[in-house]
């Protein structure tokens, strides 16, 4: 059994898609010995790629030295095989496509290659993956929820199934540190986990003030983007509560300062950019129109504010108030 992070040498990602390349940088980072795995060689390659490209970004940012990019990018290797890729790993992080069917037929493989003093830790966003790891191997399985993309996001949600012991929970979020990411470790697990769950709730109140035709999409980014979101940067939501009062915010909820929208199987607004094919940056077109806009600049420059937003989070968050 793993004892404590010392343990842990080798880490296999598995799935080189949206996910995995980002993942398996960080824990390069992390000055892990890292092996992917994904079906496919046009996959394969196309993650070797991410992988260098991104690399370069975090030299250019100054959150790695030029002289450690080709250290970090040769800790990363990869395997044609699961058996091959999870053989020596101490840690297996999956991140293969969401779906129910594939990550139960992953499991199953990996039943019978990996042995009782291993690791594994699902990316799953939406699933229950308890309920679709075999059973014998309940004890050894967690969640660790990263945000795309990967390496710039801090947050990475983690909650482990019931049986595992609170020290495979404690050692994840310990390795996720040491590569610096930022872990939460839950209580318990819920279906959409911190983030996504708030986050869906926003969405809701947003296509309900379109829907009914209060406001238009760049009223509602900069509402939020003048107000409550750098707010959170400095104080969350929890502790934006103590500074303006229990009290205000008990009495907001007693004088029914907000009624929450009904629920609708599906937003009139969301439903029409969808049947328009307008699906946001992939299609050139979704609340906002992206045509004729150099799309790997716009990538690149949403990058590098991003990094300044969350270099500036990282101070607040390690002096907080």
């Amino acid at each position: 059994m793993i004892k404590s992070l010392s343990d842990i040498k080798k880490i296999a990602v598995l799935g080189a898609g949206t996910m995995g390349p980002g993942i398996a940088q960080m824990y390069a980072i992390g000055g892990y010995s890292v092996t992917m795995w994904t079906r496919r060689e046009e996959t394969r390659e196309k993650a070797k790629q991410t992988l260098r490209k991104s690399l370069e970004t975090f030299v250019e940012e100054g959150l790695i030295e030029a002289s450690e990019l080709e250290t970090i990018f040769n800790r990363v290797s990869f395997a044609m095989t699961v058996e091959e890729a999870v053989e020596g790993a101490q840690f297996v992080q999956e991140t293969i496509v969401e779906n129910k069917d594939a990550k139960k037929e992953l499991y199953e493989q990996l039943d019978k290659c990996i042995g009782e003093d291993v690791i594994l830790a699902s990316n799953t966003s939406a699933l229950n993956i308890f309920e679709l790891v075999p059973e014998n191997r309940l004890p050894q399985t967690v969640i660790a929820h990263w945000y795309a993309p990967a390496q710039l996001i801090p947050l990475v949600e983690v909650v482990k199934s019931e049986q595992a012991p609170e020290e495979y929970a404690k050692i994840t979020v310990e390795l996720l540190e040491k590569c610096g990411k930022t872990p939460v470790l839950m209580k318990k697990f819920i279906r959409g986990y911190i983030a996504n769950r708030l986050q869906m709730c926003l969405n809701q109140e947003v296509f309900y003030l379109l829907d009914n035709g209060y406001c238009t999409p760049e009223d509602i980014d900069k509402a939020v983007k003048a107000s409550f979101i750098p707010r959170a940067v400095v104080l969350g939501l929890c502790k934006r509560i103590d500074f303006g009062g229990v009290d205000m915010t008990a009495n907001n909820f007693r004088n029914k300062s907000y009624t929450m929208p009904p629920p609708v199987d599906m937003p009139k607004t969301l439903a029409e950019l969808v049947e328009k094919g307008h699906l946001g940056f992939k299609t050139g077109k979704g609340f906002y129109d992206y045509t004729g806009v150099d799309k790997q600049e716009l990538l690149a420059k949403r990058d590098k504010q991003l990094f300044e937003v969350f270099k500036l989070a990282k101070k607040f968050m390690d002096d907080p108030v």
